[in-house]
């Protein structure tokens, strides 16, 4: 039996880890409402507790959202790679794209700098000065004020050099944003880059979703690149950018210098949202355990010990994935179970449902105790004939012959060593 207090419980702790993180609310809402659903028509797997499979659920959500694996750092090469870095001032854009060049550079790439940051005082001489302590170029022009006309001589500049990639820092701030989205856009028009990255500062919290509504509105985010993720800040405000763009995480800046780069870890991320550290360990131990689980379910219908329920579940299981016919054949052996029988077991898959679920829990795990008397009662609990409910035993009956018959036979092919054992 479920105990759906306790998951909801669960469930709530994680929605304060996660609002406490900064984590924009309507998306914890969103998450919870999914957490929830799954942890309870879910069945837990053995020897794990009901938290650690809550936790398990929420990293599997959230990494819909982020993605399982990093978005990807390796570029073409061939022709230039154009980055453009977008972002508010202070967000830490001129920082990283140092960090990006570098990143690049210590791939055996050449990489150089472009400064289109025609508002911020100063801004090409940051660039420049710490550029040159890791001998990466940087293109700027000091007395230029169309930020466009520098990129485009930029780009020039570093394809003559045959440049394997080259980032565009922008500016962040103006009078108004209009102003500033209006720049973004005709810099994007002017350059055509490979990829726009959005810089997002991993301390702002639920201001993110705006500002990464606002530019992904304006320019088409290929990827987010989340700072000051050194301190004590959990970062929540990325993982709303990233709902509110669809663009994936691809660099996280872990300090101050310009090493200081890191590709995104989606299991370290999460656990840093929870307070949790990386929770890789605890998730591989409950795909462990459901994997030893399904196995044991496996070897269980080989054996032909299986009651009604089971072979409801499992069929219903197998018809997701298409028609029953068409998934029977992919099965080793498979050819043993008659077309016919599996065409009825599809049409009559949801009148089934009704007839266990007016069964005793005796007739679930032991079918051939049910006489006409009893398939009476069954069949008027059901609403259903007493020519389906007999039905339904004799597909029972026959599936577990089948099964066993499949099981002998993958045991002789085991023996003869026609199949390879799998540690």
């Amino acid at each position: 039996m479920v105990d759906e207090a306790a998951i909801k419980e669960l469930v709530k702790d994680l929605q304060r880890a996660l609002l406490q993180a900064d984590v924009n609310v309507d998306l914890v809402l969103q998450l919870s409402s999914k957490i929830q659903k799954r942890a309870i028509e879910e069945t837990l797997p053995p020897g794990v507790s009901r938290r650690e499979h809550v936790i398990k659920v929420l990293y599997e959500e959230l990494t819909s959202f982020l993605g399982e694996e990093t978005s990807g750092t390796s570029i073409q090469t061939g022709k230039t790679f154009v980055v453009m870095l977008v972002g508010i001032q202070g967000s830490g854009k001129t920082t990283s794209a140092v960090k990006i060049a570098k990143f690049y550079q210590k791939r055996g790439l050449k990489a150089g700098l472009i400064c289109v940051d025609t508002f911020r005082p100063g801004a090409f001489e940051q660039m420049k000065q710490l550029a040159d302590r890791i001998g990466i170029p940087v293109y700027g022009e000091s007395e230029e004020k169309v930020p466009w006309n520098i990129a485009e001589r930029g780009l020039e500049h570093f394809r003559r050099e045959r440049c394997d990639i080259a980032i565009v820092d922008t500016a962040g701030r103006h009078r108004n944003e209009r102003d500033l989205m209006e720049e973004m856009r005709e810099l994007a028009k002017a350059m055509h880059p490979d990829e726009i990255v959005l810089t997002i500062d991993g301390t702002i919290g639920q201001q993110a979703t705006a500002q990464a509504k606002a530019f992904a509105e304006t320019t088409s985010i290929g990827s987010i690149l989340v700072t000051k993720l050194d301190g004590s800040a959990r970062g929540g405000g990325a993982l709303s950018a990233v709902a509110a763009t669809g663009a994936k995480i691809k660099f996280v800046g872990s300090g101050e210098k310009v090493e200081d780069l890191e590709e995104f870890v989606p299991s370290a991320f999460v656990g840093r949202l929870l307070g949790m550290g990386d929770i890789k360990a605890l998730v591989e131990k409950v795909g462990d355990a459901e994997t030893k689980a399904s196995r044991e379910k496996a070897k269980v219908f080989l054996e032909g010990r299986f009651s009604l329920k089971d072979m409801f579940e499992q069929m219903e299981t197998l018809r997701k994935m298409g028609p029953l016919k068409k998934v029977f054949r992919m099965l080793p052996g498979s050819f043993n179970i008659p077309d016919d029988a599996l065409d009825t077991a599809e049409q009559k898959l949801d009148g089934w449902r009704v007839i266990i679920q007016s069964m005793t829990q005796e007739e679930v795990q032991e079918p051939r105790v049910i006489d006409s008397s009893r398939a009476k009662r069954i069949a008027r609990g059901s609403g259903r004939s007493e020519r389906e409910v007999k039905e339904l035993v004799s597909q029972y009956s026959n599936m577990k012959k089948m099964m066993k018959m499949m099981g002998r036979r993958q045991h002789m092919m085991l023996r003869k060593g026609m199949f390879p054992m799998k540690s």
